[in-house]
């Protein structure tokens, strides 16, 4: 069974759902609120366990409930925790405001997630074993580089999410495989509007780089004597929250190319657990099945 190992942030998800999210200094009335277990890192780990692979967590909770829920919910969906630690102090949070579109405004609270600066005892030895490690920017950068170097030693394929987006160290870029930032992360991170142009302008800095495009699809970009470039389009779909999406989109993708899809089967497989995880509500509980992504890439 494919491997994959995830070094990343576990926070409980705090949802409003609303009609249109306030302005600055505007209070609106909600409909519903949710509690939610996510975190990119785990969520990703979720999405990976349900296309399939065999997935272990490195990262923190708290000591608090929020701690206890998620490192359930991260078992019942067949993800091994023995690597994620438990600290002193409350559990990361996620304060999610989700409006009739399906759009979504974030604000993310490290705690737990914080004390990951490092990999700990054992770590490294776990991602030896892994077919590939998943990494996002939520959890020091210090922890996410030692694990890429980590990784690249062992010849582990390294799939990095730059979210939040920020700038990140040469020495991180130089142990990354694939990079898959969003159209906004991927503006951020080489300053073009055009997705196209962005993709081209990363491979200066890494070998393979995937454009996650919302409804739009996705793009993809490789190294060569001249770039290749590749868009495959999502399945059209009507969006009730697209908070986890790209986490779902990034899990798939790292389970299919480990079993050995050409990329684009590889993309239109994981848009198709992206469509489907945007027409339920939550992070990881929106997260389809292996069963389900075959049902809707054949359908």
């Amino acid at each position: 069974m494919t491997h994959i190992a995830v070094l990343g942030s576990t926070n409980m998800d705090l949802v409003a759902y609303v009609g249109k999210a306030p302005q600055r200094g505007e209070t609106v009335t909600g409909r519903e609120f949710r509690t939610v277990p996510g975190g990119k890192g785990a969520n990703q780990a979720v999405a990976a366990a349900r296309s399939g692979a065999d997935v272990s967590m490195i990262g923190a909770v708290g000591n608090d409930t929020y701690g206890t829920q998620l490192r359930s919910t991260l078992e019942h969906s067949g993800v091994d925790t023995d690597h994620l630690r438990t600290v002193e102090g409350p559990s990361g949070t996620a304060h999610i405001v989700v409006d009739d579109e399906g759009g979504n405004a974030i604000v993310v609270i490290p705690a737990a997630n914080g004390t990951v600066i490092a990999l700990a005892p054992g770590d490294e030895g776990l991602i030896a074993t892994a077919d590939a490690l998943l990494l996002q920017l939520e959890i020091p950068l210090t922890a996410v580089i030692e694990g890429a170097q980590a990784a690249h030693r062992h010849g582990v394929r390294t799939i990095l999410t730059p979210a939040p987006a920020q700038p990140m160290p040469p020495e991180l870029l130089a142990v990354t495989d694939l990079l898959v930032p969003n159209q906004h992360e991927a503006t951020a991170l080489t300053g073009l509007t055009d997705p196209h142009q962005a993709a081209i302008a990363l491979l200066d800095q890494v070998p393979e780089v995937v454009v996650t495009l919302g409804p739009a699809g996705s793009l993809y970009a490789t190294r060569g004597a001249e770039p290749v470039t590749l868009t495959v389009p999502a399945p059209p779909v009507t969006a009730v929250d697209s908070t986890g999406a790209g986490d779902t989109f990034v899990g798939a993708l790292a389970v299919a190319l480990a079993e050995g899809r050409p990329m684009p089967d590889a993309l239109a497989w994981a848009s198709a657990a992206g469509a489907l995880s945007v027409q339920r509500p939550g992070a990881s509980a929106s997260m389809p099945y292996r069963s389900e992504i075959e049902a809707r890439y054949t359908s």
